[in-house]
């Protein structure tokens, strides 16, 4: 049975994108089969890997409608093992949509029933938001990952996002696990990026990753070229972080 992973947080730029697809492409390439959902409106995660927004027919906006099932939005990417159901800007307007559903939250939950076991893990890409998009991808995820940036503000906005998770848990989904919180955009030459390192690790302990996601000119590049990490330049800092990780999260769930 295949575990869903939501990969949130409400703060923009803090690397939940690059970490969705590195993250995917990492498992696809340890042999896990990945299924990658992009659950933003922005749709980067779809571009990052090499498919055109523009020709996205079925995807996640049909996907939370009900018009197309889950295997109908499948897109094969170049990627070994990795899947991917791609974001449209039409994504935009399904948070007014639902709004006067019933059981609006559950939306995806239920679309992805079909699909979780044809796959060992599947990637939820979230909208930099709390919205109805982010709350219907924590209802359901069985566990979420919080990628961190190592900057100033960094903690700040954490404790919101905390108690989210904590009020899916009480209402929608009992069984959603904190996967971990993951320290990205590290630069060890900075005393700043140190201190925050230094903070996460104090407070939240076991909760936090040991692989940290340092700055990396090549992971920044990738996306450009409509390609992961591990397509782009595997011997890259950045792939060997990512595949790390890809290694921390198969252990913590073997």
């Amino acid at each position: 049975m295949g575990k869903i992973i939501a990969i949130a947080n409400q703060k923009g730029g803090v690397g939940k994108t690059t970490t969705s697809v590195n993250l995917a492409a990492s498992l696809g390439v340890l042999e896990k089969k990945v299924l990658l959902i992009d659950a933003d409106p922005q749709a980067n995660a779809t571009s990052g890997l090499g498919i055109d927004v523009e020709t996205v027919e079925i995807g996640t906006y049909q996907l939370l409608e009900h018009t197309n099932s889950a295997r109908e939005a499948i897109l094969q990417t170049d990627t070994p093992n990795l899947d991917i159901i791609a974001s449209h800007i039409d994504l935009v307007a399904i948070e007014i949509e639902l709004v006067d559903k019933d059981d609006r939250e559950y939306m995806m939950k239920r679309s992805l029933e079909e699909v979780k076991n044809d796959y060992d893990y599947i990637i939820i890409d979230c909208a930099p938001s709390l919205g109805l998009l982010t709350l219907n991808a924590l209802t359901a995820s069985d566990a979420v990952i919080i990628p961190i940036q190592c900057e100033y503000f960094a903690l700040e906005g954490l404790g919101k996002l905390l108690n989210t998770v904590k009020s899916v848990q009480k209402i929608h989904n009992p069984s959603l696990d904190i996967e971990g919180l993951l320290l990205t955009m590290y630069d060890s030459r900075l005393r700043l990026s140190n201190q925050v390192v230094e903070e996460v690790q104090k407070h939240f302990n076991d909760m936090v990753f040991k692989t940290i996601i340092q700055r990396n000119v090549r992971l920044s590049e990738a996306p450009s070229f409509g390609e992961s990490i591990i397509n782009y330049d595997a011997s890259s800092k950045g792939a060997l972080n990512y595949l790390s990780l890809a290694k921390e999260v198969i252990n913590k769930n073997s």
